[in-house]
């Protein structure tokens, strides 16, 4: 009766408040390794409103695929996708948020302009776009919409995110990334 007991309140808290995952690709380096494991609160914006900086798991819209990212709408050259596609994927991405509703953002040599500002990392770092690196200058702005959020990975010029599949709507997000737990030598928070 004990085991079933704990095995039941430990379903739950995995359901409803602490969840953890696995960092499955190189797109939050340096801040998250290949194979680092995080702990996400899934309770946190039920309180609190999502705001950049945090570090979130979601599932991207449809348009993330095996075969490279679509947009929900046409694009102008040099801009972002301003719209994502219909419908959530079942996959599990992680990244940072960098704009939330109503922001316009841009991207230079692979830093957000929010609201005509550089939006440079504050206390965490990135790997910034190399030569030639995908979604790196995107200097026509885009608005994001209402009940949505602009991600991007640490990982400048190797992340899939919002630069190619549009703003995340807030429904899509599971919760926030706050802690590491293995391996040992990367136990803290985030």
């Amino acid at each position: 009766m004990i085991v079933a007991l704990a095995l039941g309140l430990a379903l739950l808290i995995q359901a409803f408040l602490i969840k953890p995952y696995q960092i499955p690709s190189g797109s939050m380096e340096p801040t998250l390794d290949i194979g680092q494991r995080v702990l996400v609160n899934r309770f946190i914006y039920h309180f609190d409103e999502p705001a950049p900086g945090d570090v979130v798991v979601f599932h991207p819209p449809s348009g993330v695929s095996r075969n490279g990212p679509e947009c929900g709408v046409q694009t102008k050259p040099g801009q972002a996708c301003p719209e994502a596609t219909e419908g959530e994927s079942p996959d599990t991405f992680i990244k940072r948020i960098v704009a939330g509703p109503g922001d316009t953002v841009a991207v230079r040599d692979g830093i957000p302009v929010v609201n005509g500002s550089p939006r440079p990392p504050d206390g965490y770092e990135i790997i910034p776009c190399g030569p030639g690196g995908q979604g790196c200058n995107l200097p026509e702005p885009i608005t994001v919409p209402d009940g949505h959020y602009f991600v991007m990975g640490d990982n400048r010029g190797q992340s899939d995110d919002s630069r190619f599949w549009g703003p995340l709507p807030e429904e899509s997000l599971i919760g926030k990334a706050f802690g590491t737990y293995w391996p040992p030598n990367r136990i803290g928070g985030l």
